[in-house]
């Protein structure tokens, strides 16, 4: 049978591929099935033809795989947020493992390098410092209702994450298991209030409506609990009774914000930001340090993980007394500070604005003066200027967003020659060819898998280099 695009066919799943797919074989040519399981019996259709492989939508399990199990949620086979969660939690930290295995031994072309087995989460739910729930006039249909023979109406006020790839439509949640759940109880209650007062969501297509966004924000190590109600317009009486209502179902609460976004951008950080009950922000701790979280500032979302990783990252770095470490692609300066405990100097460089004033806040509220924080591209940023200024970097940490770091990056490390690094990924292939360029310099002496986000397909990974 010749392998086309609308070809159904039966396939076999042999193991779980790259962003969670399942994968079989026919004819020799891979065939990648979303939302199977390694095991699995199914029935699917060839979506897309390529001239190495083939991806398929699935139509149907004809027989499970042993592994599979019924996931906890109504929502997980057509929600985004949670695609392995048919898969039992040991299996899903098992595959990740494999994955950045596979990316080391195929993209990087390091075979004798060690990839441990991945360290999995305390808390496979419920494990998310921070929820961000959208509304919408329009609600994505199940697949039952997209089957029936009769009109299903779409249209009203949805409240839950946006249908995998839409701008537009919301998959209406009657649950979640990500963060506590306390956070699903408050966007239902927003929802229900909402509908009760005629307060419209929010049209992305027409731009008209009120309400945009609701993000919940929690910390681990403290009691702290924020609600950032975002709104399309400024109705403060509005906000302050809804708010009222809020506070006095939900005691947990210790402050509430409203961000006022009235532009076409689909983010949650508002034109005006306003402080309606408590601080307006929240505060946690990674480490010894402690970090006051603002609305729109980024925080590693998995705080246990998070420090694990930290950990983990430390002890590659080996620190010893009278290092100066380079933290590329610092953030908000959380890694940076966890370093500093251990170093004579660290030196942060980030390209975003917000996140270095951040940093520098970070520093200054945990007293730490040994770190110094540099606004700028890193390809730019990163030369002989910065190492004369600084001193010459005893250790490097790189933590590169998901593209990985820009040839220039690679280049300028490979002529500096640091005798320790640290490469900190939240995608396996891109550091997998950063680190191929690297291992011409480097030796790649071991990689941790940590998994930082259960029940989908994410992974991160820490790379341990030396000199040769």
């Amino acid at each position: 049978m010749a392998l086309k695009k609308g070809t159904e066919v039966t396939l076999t799943i042999e193991g779980a591929a790259f962003k969670g797919k399942g994968v079989g074989k026919l004819e020799g040519m891979a065939v990648f099935v979303n939302g199977t399981a390694p095991g699995d019996t199914v029935k699917a259709r060839i979506i897309k033809k390529k001239r190495n492989y083939c991806e398929g939508k699935l139509l149907e399990i004809t027989e499970p795989s042993p592994d599979r199990i019924t996931p906890l949620c109504q929502h997980a086979s057509a929600c985004g947020g949670c695609s392995w969660q048919h898969l039992p939690y040991q299996k899903q930290v098992e595959y990740k493992g494999q994955q950045v295995a596979d990316h080391i031994k195929r993209i990087a072309e390091l075979p004798e390098t060690p990839v441990l087995d991945a360290l999995g989460c305390e808390k496979p739910f419920y494990y998310r410092n921070k929820m961000e729930y959208s509304f919408s006039t329009r609600r994505w249909l199940t697949e039952e209702e997209i089957k029936s023979d009769t009109f299903v109406d779409d249209s009203g006020f949805a409240a839950g994450l946006h249908a995998p790839g839409r701008f537009d439509k919301i998959l209406n949640l009657n649950e979640c298991h990500l963060q506590r759940k306390e956070s699903f109880e408050i966007l239902d209650f927003v929802r229900n209030y909402c509908n009760r007062h005629n307060i419209a969501a929010f049209d992305a297509l027409k731009h008209e409506g009120f309400m945009r966004h609701l993000m919940i924000r929690t910390a681990h190590h403290t009691d702290d609990f924020m609600v950032n109600l975002v709104t399309y317009q400024d109705d403060e009486e509005l906000v302050n009774k809804l708010s009222a209502e809020l506070l006095e179902r939900f005691p947990i609460i210790t402050t509430i914000v409203n961000n006022i976004n009235d532009t076409r951008s689909p983010t949650s950080i508002g034109r005006i930001e306003r402080i309606i009950h408590g601080p307006g922000y929240i505060v946690d701790h990674i480490g010894k340090h402690t970090f006051k979280i603002h609305p729109n500032a980024f925080f590693q979302t998995n705080t246990l993980q998070a420090e694990r990783l930290y950990e983990i990252a430390r002890n590659y770095a080996d620190l010893k007394e009278g290092d100066i470490v380079y933290d590329l692609y610092c953030g908000v300066g959380t890694l940076s500070l966890f370093m500093s405990e251990k170093a004579s100097k660290v030196v942060g460089i980030e390209l975003v604005d917000v996140a270095v004033e951040n940093a520098r806040f970070n520093a200054k509220e945990n007293r730490v003066e040994n770190v110094s924080f540099i606004k700028g591209d890193m390809k730019d940023v990163f030369t002989r200027d910065i190492v004369e200024q600084f001193g010459a970097p005893d250790v490097l940490i790189t933590d590169p967003p998901r593209a990985g770091m820009h040839p220039d990056v690679v280049q300028r490390l490979k002529e500096l020659k640091v005798p320790r690094m640290v490469y900190v990924s939240c995608d396996s292939s891109t550091m997998a060819r950063d680190l191929k360029e690297l291992s011409e310099v480097y030796e790649v002496c071991e990689i941790q898998p940590v998994d930082m986000f259960p029940q989908t397909y994410h992974v991160e990974a820490v790379a341990k280099l030396l000199l040769k």
